[in-house]
């Protein structure tokens, strides 16, 4: 009896289970790969804030600079480097 019953089980776990599970992680494996629209949506909002904090900083900057032209070296004692402004670029 026993010698019919582990084929019996065996085989479909073989050839049934194990690619089964293989497929099903796969297509899981594809789709976490993929952005969702949630996913997009939230990454959107994130440039969003991201841009206007950038513009609020650049602003900041702007009026300290014209209140007093040196206040990046009282700040940042020892830094030569400083971050230009957007208008500075050109």
């Amino acid at each position: 009896m026993e010698d019919v019953l582990i084929p019996l089980i065996v085989l479909p776990i073989l050839f049934i289970g194990f690619p089964w599970l293989l497929f099903h992680y796969m297509t899981k494996w594809k789709q976490a790969k993929t952005l969702t629209s949630s996913d997009e949506k939230l990454l959107d909002e994130l440039h969003d804030v991201a841009r206007r904090l950038d513009d609020r900083m650049c602003t900041i900057e702007r009026i300290m600079t014209v209140e007093n032209p040196n206040w990046r070296q009282q700040c940042l004692p020892g830094r030569e480097t400083t971050r230009l402004l957007p208008e500075e670029n050109h």
